[in-house]
């Protein structure tokens, strides 16, 4: 089998990080270059432009279009579904860098899946998570404490992600990224 021409960047970091800020801003850094595709994954949950950029589907519905295909690649994180459209192998077959916000927890199985895969992990100072996703007003304190106390786990081992620390200004975690995937981009 010919290694596809593109590849798949999986954007991981707990909760409050700035994943959502970081892939925006560099969405509209980059673009103008056609090289960088951003997938807008679904989700069974409401959708909330202000916190959260995806596509909403009720369960049922989610079900329906997983056994018909339509999803790349699936996975579970806090009692909802997520789901990257199958359209993201168009994308990469076409030579693209396809950028995707993932759970930590579907590495292996997008590796195993994508070859040309690559790995950013967001971070932050924890006080700053806390901050961001109390302002975010999805959960109550005591929820937020929880989330913050179950930290997600590491990278799985083998792989050596790209870290961005996002406690600084927005500016300076887009800058980061950006930088961060042109040079994934490059090396294609």
């Amino acid at each position: 089998m010919a290694r596809p021409l593109g590849s798949l960047v999986l954007v991981v970091g707990p909760s409050g990080v700035g994943k959502d800020s970081l892939i925006n801003g560099a969405r509209k850094a980059l673009d103008n270059d056609k090289r960088f595709v951003f997938v807008r994954r679904t989700v069974t949950r409401p959708a909330d432009a202000e916190v959260e950029d995806h596509d909403s589907m009720e369960v049922e519905d989610f079900r329906l279009a997983e056994d018909a295909g339509r999803f790349a690649l699936t996975w579970d994180a806090h009692n909802l579904r997520y789901g990257l459209p199958i359209s993201l192998e168009t994308d990469i077959a076409l030579g693209k860098t396809v950028v995707a916000n993932v759970s930590r927890h579907i590495i292996g199985a997008a590796r195993e899946k994508y070859p040309a895969c690559s790995v950013v992990l967001i971070t932050a100072e924890i006080s700053l998570r806390a901050e961001r996703l109390i302002s975010r007003g999805r959960e109550s304190a005591d929820q937020v404490t929880a989330r913050l106390a179950r930290e997600s786990g590491p990278v799985p081992a083998g792989i050596s992600p790209v870290i961005i620390d996002n406690s600084g200004s927005l500016a300076i975690g887009v800058t980061a990224f950006v930088l961060a995937l042109r040079a994934i981009a490059a090396v294609e």
